[in-house]
C-alpha cells in the first residue's frame, strides 16, 4: 500500500512539474519581446563593461574621479559631447545646400533628366512623367511616415528602455550576477562562474575587433570621398564607420547614402563610391574579419555567418547586433559542458 500511494504521488508530482513548465514556457512567449529586450540589454552591458572599468581606473595622484556611477555619466556626456560637435559641423552645411536644391530644384531638373538620360535605355523618359513621378512618391513618402509613426514611436521607447537596462546592468549586474548563480548548486556553482567569466572575455574582445573594423573603414572611406571629391566627405566617413556596427545592413544604408550624394554631382563619382565598397567588403570578409574576429573570438567564419544570419531571422537588428557574442556565449559554453564531458 506505501508503495502504490508513492507511486501515485510521484505521477501527480510529474504531472504538476509538466503543467508548470508548460505555463511557464506560455508565459514566456507572451513576455518574448521583454525577455528580449532584457537579453539584449544585459549583453551590451557585459561588452561595454570594460570601457566603464577602464574609465573607473583613471587615477589623479591618489585620487580617483570616474569611480563608479560617475564613470558612466562621464562617459554618456562624452558620447553626448561627440554627437553635438559632430552635428554642429556636420548639420550646416547639409541644410544650406537641401534649402539651396529645394529652390534651384525647377530650373536643374532638365540637367538632372539629362544626366539621367545618359544611362542605357533612360532616354524614354519623359519630364512631366518623372516630375509626376517624384511628387507621388514624396506624397506617399509623407503618408507613410505620418501612419507609421506609432510604430517609430514604440520602436523609440523600446531602444530608451534598453539603454536605461543596460546602464542598470552596469551598475548593478555583479550583484545580479551573483543573485543568478546563488540558484546554482554550490558544487557546479565554480564551474559556471568561470565558464561565464571565459565567455565574457571573449565578447570584450569582440568589442575591440569590431571597433577596429568600424575605424579601419570609417578612415579608408573619408580618404576615398575626399579623393572622389564627394561632398560631405567627412560626414559620410564618420556615419559610414559608426553604421559598420550594424551587420549587413549598415554597409548597405552606408553604400546607398553615399551613392545618392555622389550622384549630385557626376557619375563617375557614383561608380567610384561603387567600385570602393566592392574592393572594402572583398577585403574586409577575406581577411580583416577572419584575422580581427576570428583571432578574437575564436569562431570560424562560416560560424559567425550563421549566427548573423540566425540574429537577423529572430531579432532584426539588434538580433544581429548581438549575434556574434550569443553565439560565443553558446561556444564555450558548449565547450565546457558538452565537448570536455565526452573528453572525460
Amino acid at each position: 500500500m506505501n508503495q502504490s500511494a508513492q507511486s501515485k504521488q510521484n505521477v501527480r508530482g510529474h504531472i504538476v512539474f509538466f503543467f508548470a513548465v508548460a505555463l511557464a514556457l506560455y508565459v514566456a512567449w507572451l513576455i518574448r519581446g521583454m525577455l528580449v529586450l532584457f537579453y539584449v540589454s544585459a549583453l551590451f552591458a557585459v561588452v561595454l563593461s570594460p570601457i566603464v572599468r577602464a574609465t573607473s581606473r583613471i587615477q589623479i595622484g591618489r585620487w580617483k574621479p570616474f569611480h563608479g556611477s560617475t564613470a558612466i555619466l562621464i562617459l554618456l556626456l562624452a558620447v553626448a559631447g561627440a554627437f553635438a560637435v559632430f552635428g554642429f559641423f556636420a548639420l550646416p552645411p547639409v541644410i544650406n545646400d537641401l534649402q539651396a536644391l529645394t529652390g534651384e530644384l525647377p530650373a536643374r531638373i532638365p540637367a538632372i533628366l539629362a544626366k539621367v538620360r545618359e544611362v542605357p535605355y533612360a532616354d524614354r523618359l519623359d519630364a512631366a512623367d518623372m516630375i509626376s513621378w517624384i511628387q507621388r512618391w514624396l506624397s506617399s513618402g509623407a503618408a507613410y511616415l505620418l501612419f507609421s509613426f506609432r510604430a517609430w514611436a514604440g520602436v523609440l521607447v523600446e531602444v530608451i528602455a534598453g539603454f536605461v537596462l543596460t546602464l542598470y546592468f552596469i551598475l548593478e549586474g555583479e550583484g545580479a550576477y551573483r543573485w543568478f548563480l546563488s540558484f546554482v548548486p554550490a558544487t557546479a556553482r565554480q564551474r559556471l562562474d568561470a565558464t561565464l567569466r571565459r565567455a565574457a572575455g571573449r565578447m570584450e574582445k569582440w568589442l575591440l575587433g569590431q571597433l577596429s573594423l568600424m575605424l579601419i573603414l570609417g578612415t579608408s572611406s573619408t580618404i576615398v570621398y575626399l579623393v572622389l571629391g564627394v561632398r560631405y566627405a567627412y560626414v559620410l566617413g564618420v556615419l559610414t564607420g559608426l553604421l559598420n556596427l550594424i551587420p549587413v545592413l549598415g554597409a548597405a544604408v552606408s553604400l546607398v547614402l553615399a551613392m545618392l550624394v555622389a550622384a549630385i554631382d557626376s557619375w563617375g563619382r557614383v561608380a567610384g563610391v561603387a567600385i570602393f565598397f566592392l574592393v572594402y567588403l572583398q577585403i574586409e570578409n577575406s581577411l580583416l574579419t577572419p584575422r580581427i574576429m576570428r583571432s578574437r573570438v575564436q569562431l570560424p567564419a562560416l560560424a559567425i555567418f550563421v549566427a548573423l544570419l540566425l540574429g537577423s531571422a529572430l531579432g532584426g537588428i539588434a538580433g544581429a547586433m548581438v549575434a556574434i557574442p550569443t553565439a560565443v556565449l553558446v561556444s564555450v559554453l558548449v565547450e565546457e559542458y558538452l565537448v570536455k564531458k565526452n573528453d572525460v
